[in-house]
C-alpha cells in the first residue's frame, strides 16, 4: 500500500495545517472551548473557503467529491490542533443524506458545501451501547409528513447544528428523518464532553419531520456506511494527535534536565518514546487501510473487518501513546496550562468513539 499522499492532498492537507498553526494555536483553541457557543464561526468560514465544507460531497451539489483518504490529512491536522468544529458530525449526517433521494437533498447538501448549514446525527440511545440497530424512536405517518417520540444521548455536534438526522422506527421498520433543531417539541440539554467538544442529549416529542429516502429498507446498511466512514476519520483524527503527542515528549525529553543532563539521555526513557513512536507509525498504517477500505471496498463485510481491525489498533495505540506522554511529562502532564493533556483527553475519546476495542474485536471475530 502507499501511504504517501498525492500532489492534491498533500498540499490541501498543508494548508490547512498553515492555518491551524498560525490562526488556531493551543491559547486561541482555550478561548473558543470557553466560549459559551463552543465553536467558532470564523474559523467555520475559514473551513468553507478552504473547501473542507465540500470536500466529501459530490460536484453536483457543488463539492469536490472526495472521499475518506482525501479527508485523511485534514482529520490528521486536525487531531494536532484539537480542533473542536462540528465538522466530523456534519459530515456523517451529509453522508446519510447524500445516499437518500427526496426533496430537499440537493438543497441541503448546497447549503453544507457553502458552510450555511451544520448537522448532526442523532442515533445513540440509552442503553444501546455500539449496536447500530438498538433504537427506540419511533415515527409515526401525520398527513404528508412525519411524527417523531423519542430520546437520544450524546449527540455530538448537536448544540451548534441547524438541523439533526435522526434514526427512528416507522411503520416499514428503521428509517431516517429530517428535523429542524428549532422545531416545536425539540429539547436539547446541552453539555461539553470530557475531550471539550460539545453535545447534547435530544427529547423529541410530537416533532414534525420529513422522511430522508422511502424507509422503505435499507436504513440500518446506511447507519453502518456512515458510521464506518465516521469512524475510519477519527482514527486519522487520532493518528493527528499521537503525532503531536510523540513529539512534543521527545522534545521534553531532550530539554528537561535531570543530575545536569537531559532525561533523554536515560536509557529506560530512550526505549519509552521508542515504543511511542512504533505505536504511532502501527496506528497510521491502520488509518490508512480504513480510509481506503471506507472508499473502496465493494464487500459491506470487507469494508467493516477492516475498519474493525483498524479501530482496534488505534485504541491499543491511543492509550499506549497518551498514557506515556502524560507520564514522561511527569505531574506536568496533568496540567491544563499543557496542551499535551487535552491531547491525552481526546485520545482517550477516541479510543471510545464508535465503538471501543472490545467492541470491534466482537465484531472482526463475528464477522
Amino acid at each position: 500500500m502507499n501511504f504517501d499522499y498525492n500532489e492534491e492532498q498533500q498540499l490541501l492537507a498543508d494548508s490547512v495545517r498553515r492555518f491551524l498553526q498560525k490562526d488556531y494555536d493551543f491559547e486561541t483553541r482555550k478561548k473558543i472551548v470557553a466560549s459559551a457557543e463552543g465553536w467558532s464561526p470564523q474559523v467555520w468560514s475559514t473551513f468553507t473557503e478552504m473547501g473542507l465544507t465540500g470536500l466529501p460531497f459530490s460536484p453536483d451539489h457543488g463539492g469536490f467529491g472526495g472521499g475518506a483518504i482525501d479527508l485523511m490529512g485534514v482529520m490528521e491536522a486536525f487531531g494536532d490542533a484539537l480542533v473542536v468544529e462540528p465538522y466530523l458530525a456534519t459530515v456523517m449526517a451529509g453522508q446519510l443524506i447524500a445516499k437518500n433521494t427526496f426533496p430537499e437533498k440537493d438543497k441541503i447538501l448546497s447549503a453544507i458545501v457553502e458552510g450555511k448549514l451544520k448537522l448532526a446525527f442523532a442515533h445513540t440511545e440509552k442503553g444501546a451501547r455500539y449496536r447500530l440497530d438498538q433504537v427506540g424512536a419511533t415515527a409515526k405517518k401525520a398527513g404528508g409528513g412525519w411524527i417523531l417520540e423519542g430520546e437520544k444521548k450524546a449527540v455530538l455536534g448537536a448544540p451548534m447544528a441547524d438541523k439533526l438526522v435522526v434514526s427512528a422506527r416507522g411503520p416499514q421498520g428503521l428509517g431516517l428523518y429530517l428535523v429542524d433543531k428549532g422545531a416545536q417539541g425539540v429539547a436539547l440539554d446541552s453539555y461539553k464532553t470530557l475531550d471539550e467538544m460539545r453535545a447534547a442529549d435530544v427529547t423529541l416529542k410530537n416533532v414534525k419531520a420529513e422522511a430522508i429516502g422511502d424507509n422503505a429498507s435499507g436504513a440500518l446498511g446506511l447507519i453502518e456506511e456512515a458510521t464506518d466512514f465516521a469512524t475510519a476519520l477519527v482514527c486519522a483524527e487520532a493518528v493527528g494527535a499521537m503525532k503531536f503527542a510523540c513529539d512534543t515528549t521527545l522534545e521534553y525529553l531532550k530539554t528537561r534536565k535531570q543530575f545536569g543532563v537531559p532525561i533523554g539521555t536515560f536509557q529506560a526513557l530512550q526505549h519509552r518514546i521508542v515504543d511511542m513512536f512504533i505505536a504511532y507509525e502501527q496506528a497510521k498504517s491502520m488509518a490508512c487501510l480504513a480510509c481506503s477500505k471506507a472508499d473502496s471496498a465493494k464487500d459491506a463485510k470487507d469494508r467493516m473487518r477492516s475498519i474493525s481491525a483498524a479501530k482496534i489498533k488505534i485504541a491499543d495505540s491511543a492509550r499506549h501513546i497518551s498514557q506515556e506522554s502524560v507520564q514522561l511529562h511527569g505531574g506536568m502532564g496533568m496540567s491544563e496550562e499543557l496542551k499535551v493533556s487535552h491531547s491525552f483527553r481526546r485520545l482517550t475519546v477516541i479510543a471510545q468513539q464508535f465503538g471501543d476495542a472490545d467492541h470491534h474485536l466482537e465484531r472482526f471475530a463475528s464477522l
